[in-house]
């Protein structure tokens, strides 16, 4: 039995979910230890465990408010790295039913660099705290339990490597933040708790990924490219995201098994195929960096942890193995964030004490995660093919949100509100505002 500290906790993860709750967790115990199935080298790359990091991630703006809070040194790290910056929407060039959304200042930076690059640069502020410790290599085999099985002590790790007996970790708290496969609720049911309910709503993604030199010129494509469809009548989108080392991120996909391959004419075909020829204008005529690597992600899964009623004290779950959303809308990184630093107000808030904190922690993530959830899964129910259950009204908000999507074209003001709310900025009711509504209809009119 190893017993790291008086005041200690584990988190199981070492990706963003759980360096980002590991930096909380590090002013409220004395000692954090992160519990990694992987090898974790010191140097941007993509793990086994994470064959979606090899695929583009955006940091919506409220994440990045989220980082700048948290690792204010990492932003600068990284603008010292030749990253790009900038504002997101001067700089976007984004397709989107039919038209180019009107460019505007929204006064908010965008971060553009590779999902491994970023996680790099936070690990190593993460490992750099003086009371948190990474146990890489390791896998978690069960949770440990008190003799009564009210509380969860710790964990019983196994070496991945030679034969190493398993080691009983133990720590006051232990979250759970290892991701969609996360066998915390096969865990559970193992202690003779229930498992959470699930929402479950496919979307049959795929991706196939790949780099692309960036030529710095005057007449070069510098700005980020996104074509996306005219749901349900297209499915098909594509994007072009300029990030370190002067390369392009290009990645294709689509909705329900319409993916792009992998040879090099079958994804050049795909990308001519788009609704708008701007990622395949870019990619034609530039230099391939990298293999062309393919992801699927079959559907959104939300774990319901607050509507359980028995729970173990001394365990929480956060990040996507609580919800993970189709990856096109790119929530999953700040989503974690949120959750992350909605447990450092509520420990903040109760001067410390983790008991019971179970039920507040859970109900207060709820609320974070429905915005995101609602527009994830709203957007997916356009296709038919989309399976699971479908809030009453979807097809209604659906149709004014395409006439909303098309007034951007022309809106800068509809623009901001609309990318503020994708942004997790403000909540979603702001895009039935009067005003907004009003100029929606006024647009719609127009046209007619």
């Amino acid at each position: 039995m190893q017993r790291p500290s008086s005041s200690s906790a584990i988190i199981i993860g070492a990706s963003m979910a759980g360096l980002m709750t590991a930096r909380v967790l590090s002013t409220h115990f004395d000692k954090v230890i992160i519990v990694e199935r992987d090898l974790v080298p010191d140097m941007p790359q993509a793990r086994k465990g994470q064959p979606h990091a090899r695929h583009p991630h955006i940091l919506l703006a409220k994440g990045l408010e989220m980082l700048d809070w948290y690792f204010p040194d990492v932003i600068t790290a990284i603008k010292s790295s030749g990253v790009p910056f900038g504002d997101m929407t001067e700089s976007m060039q984004w397709f989107n039913r039919g038209g180019y959304r009107k460019r505007f200042k929204l006064g908010r930076e965008i971060l553009f660099c590779s999902r491994p690059f970023l996680e790099w640069k936070i690990r190593r502020e993460v490992l750099n705290l003086h009371n948190v410790d990474l146990l890489d290599g390791r896998t978690v085999n069960r949770l440990v339990t008190s003799l009564d099985n009210q509380s969860i002590l710790g964990v019983e790790l196994q070496p991945n490597q030679g034969d190493a007996l398993p080691q009983v970790l133990t720590a006051d708290i232990t979250i759970d933040t290892s991701g969609r496969g996360s066998l915390g609720p096969k865990w559970l049911e193992q202690l003779g708790y229930d498992k959470p309910a699930e929402s479950v709503v496919t979307c049959g993604t795929g991706y196939a990924t790949r780099f692309y030199e960036r030529v710095f010129s005057k007449n070069a494509q510098q700005d980020w490219v996104f074509v996306t469809p005219d749901a349900p009548t297209e499915r098909r989108m594509g994007g072009a995201l300029p990030v370190e080392d002067g390369r392009w991120m290009v990645a294709l996909s689509g909705w329900h098994g319409d993916h792009a391959p992998t040879d090099e004419a079958g994804f050049l075909a795909f990308a001519q195929s788009l609704p708008a020829p701007d990622v395949y204008d870019l990619i034609r005529r530039a230099k391939p960096l990298s293999a062309i690597v393919q992801y699927k992600f079959p559907a959104n899964v939300r774990r319901h942890f607050e509507r359980l009623h028995r729970f173990p004290e001394g365990y929480l779950v956060l990040g996507d193995a609580v919800c993970s959303f189709n990856p096109l809308y790119g929530q999953g990184m700040t989503s974690a964030m949120l959750q992350a630093a909605e447990l450092d107000t509520l420990l903040k808030q109760r001067r410390g004490d983790y008991r019971g904190i179970r039920k507040p922690y859970f109900n207060r993530i709820a609320r974070i995660i429905d915005t995101p959830w609602q527009m994830a899964v709203a957007e997916d129910f356009r296709f038919k093919e989309t399976q699971g259950y479908k809030a009453p009204g979807t097809d209604l908000v659906n149709a004014y949100m395409s006439r909303l999507q098309r007034t951007t074209h022309r809106d800068a003001v509809v623009g901001a509100a609309l990318l503020r709310v994708i942004n997790l900025l403000d909540p979603l009711k702001t895009l039935f505002h009067p005003c907004i509504i009003w100029r929606v209809l006024r647009h719609g009119l127009r046209r007619q």
